[in-house]
Order: C-alpha cells, then structure tokens, then sequence
C-alpha cells in the first residue's frame, strides 16, 4: 500500500472530542473526522460539499505516533455577554442578525469556558485511502499547496513546519504500522532521534497487526451533511518500540 507521512508539529495542538459542560477536552490523537477536515480544507472544499467529505471519511485510515510527548495545558477563557459590543447581533450567512435567547445570564452573563490543548509535542501520522476519486497524490499535493491555512484542530493551532515528511511524504509497504516504524522518529528540532524508548501509539482496531494494547471507544465520526458527530468506534493504543 501507498501511504502519506505527515509530521504534525506545534506550539499547541488540539484533537477534540466529548465536550462536557464548559470544558473543550482533547484526545491523544487526531480523530477520523479531524484529518478529514484538515484534507478538505487543503484541497479547498467548503462544508456544503458533504458528498466529498463522507466519502473521504469513509475511505480514510491512519496510525499515528508521538515522537516527541506533548504537555496538556488548559487555556481558562471568559466572554462578558452584558459588554454592549456583545450586545450588537451578529451577521450570518442566512442574512438575517442572530440574537442570543435564554435568560438574563445566558443572554448577558460572564460565560466561562476552559479549552484543552496539547502544547510542544510532535507526532507522526501515516494515512492511507481505500480506492475511490481522491487518492494519496492528490492528498499529497494540495497539502504540499493548500487552498487555505491549515490547523492542527482549532484555528489557533498553527503548525510549525510543513505537514508533509520532507524526505518520504509518500511511503509503500504491506500496511499503515510496518510504514509507521519505517519512518525515523523526530525530535523538535527535525532530527532523527536515536532512541530505543517505545512510543505512545494508536491504530485501527479493525487491523490485525500482531501487536498488544488498549482499547478505547473513540468519538471521532461525523455526519457531514448535518453537520453533527456520528457516533463511536473503538481504536487500539499502546507503547510500540523500543529494545527487543
């Protein structure tokens, strides 16, 4: 199989799942539906293409490791809804203002929010597509020369360096971790890392690799053409690596 290598590597990262209440919490790694939004936005396609996007998302498979182990920090934001600038309804694409309904607090009130990030790692991810229109070249090239900024889950996340692998954005072998541990491990600085530490690691449960780890139920599906998540699938990590 022909995959993509991308080396994801930021002051901030933030893989998205459940929201509980007023936290934002993070996975370890990006979902099924985050790499396929980071993809579309490459190849300039707008949320109104939900035919593109399923498809790409039901075609979508990838592993994933962490190079270089990120921090968790919580960013603790505050948006006073009584300030008069708040007050002014704002413009949607519908063409028609959009107020804020609810009571007085959610209407006026300070509202409290505490956002999730992964701050100062780097990771590798390999990804592969089943045979449909859109293939790892064309992945390849309009990340290499993306329509729009690209953003490693939230819009604050910006990369630090190109996504792609520098030396083998594209990699063949018999399936997506024999590809992964081909692939030298990075330290911030983009040189190999000589060490025999194993790696926190995750892939597709559906893959029979021959390899132990947990499994864990992964939110990380959306319905496209309602805009909404799509349930649940099960994933395998573990630490992968290190001395035989």
């Amino acid at each position: 199989m022909r995959a993509l290598v991308l080396r994801l590597d930021a002051p901030l990262m933030s893989f998205g799942t459940v929201i509980v209440d007023h936290h934002g919490f993070i996975d370890p790694f990006p979902g099924i539906a985050t790499l396929t939004g980071l993809f579309a936005n490459a190849l300039g396609w707008n949320h109104t293409d939900w035919d593109l996007l399923q498809d790409l998302q039901n075609r979508l498979d990838f592993v994933a490791r962490w190079d270089v182990r990120p921090t968790r920090i919580i960013d603790y934001q505050t948006a006073n809804l009584g300030d008069q600038k708040m007050r002014i309804p704002g413009w949607t694409t519908r063409g028609v203002p959009e107020h804020r309904f609810g009571g007085p607090v959610a209407k006026y009130g300070t509202h409290q929010r505490y956002r999730h990030y992964w701050s100062d790692g780097l990771m590798t991810v390999v990804v592969s597509l089943v045979e449909g229109a859109y293939d790892i070249d064309r992945i390849r090239h309009a990340v290499e020369r993306p329509a729009r900024p690209l953003f490693l889950g939230r819009k604050a996340c910006l990369p630090s360096r190109p996504l792609l692998d520098p030396v083998t954005p594209v990699q063949e072998g018999p399936d997506l971790l024999t590809v992964l541990q081909a692939i030298p491990v990075w330290d911030r600085s983009g040189r190999v890392r000589d060490t025999k530490e194993p790696k926190l690691t995750c892939w597709s449960q559906e893959k029979a690799y021959g390899v132990d780890g947990e499994r864990r139920l992964v939110y990380d599906l959306r319905d496209w053409r309602n805009q909404l998540p799509a349930g649940s699938r099960w994933r395998m990590q573990g630490m992968i690596g290190g001395e035989e």
